[in-house]
């Protein structure tokens, strides 16, 4: 897929697919871009599941924290990446070990790497990146409202 741009279809159909969001580099901090993203999840009524192996048995916004996507005991529909688009490879890596594996790769604001894409897309996943659902979400959900 071409991941300059994706048809409102694409977006708005994962948005509205998935229902537990694990969200990769979650922090406590309310003021990193991944505290207000899983806040606003919450708030969309999606299952979140912070992962950050720093906080690991901790809550972040009343859910708790595991150490890596292996760890968490359910099915995640979506994996959501707050990390450098160089971890991006590594990440695939995690999610592709994953049983059963989840449906959706999104990478946040500047986390973009092809190839790891491309290897997620072989094996079914669908890819998102350099975007985020709070951008999105407002646009493409409340519109088809």
């Amino acid at each position: 897929m071409n991941h300059d741009r994706y048809p409102d279809s694409y977006i708005r159909t994962i948005l509205s697919s998935v229902h537990t969001i694990a969200v990769l580099g979650a922090s406590p901090n309310d003021g990193r871009p991944s505290h207000g993203v899983m806040g606003f999840l919450l708030g969309k009524g999606y299952r979140v599941i912070p992962v950050n192996p720093g906080h690991a048995g901790k809550t972040i916004l009343g859910q708790t924290v595991y150490a890596h996507l292996a760890d968490i005991p359910e099915a995640i529909d979506m994996v959501d990446v707050f990390r450098a688009a160089n971890q991006l490879d590594a990440v695939v890596d995690e999610v592709l070990a994953m049983k059963p594996m989840p449906k959706v790769l999104w990478g946040q604001f500047s986390v973009r790497d092809d190839a790891a894409a491309a290897r997620a897309e072989a094996a079914g996943i669908q890819v998102v990146m350099d975007r985020c659902p709070v951008t999105e979400y407002p646009v493409l959900m409340l519109k088809a409202s």
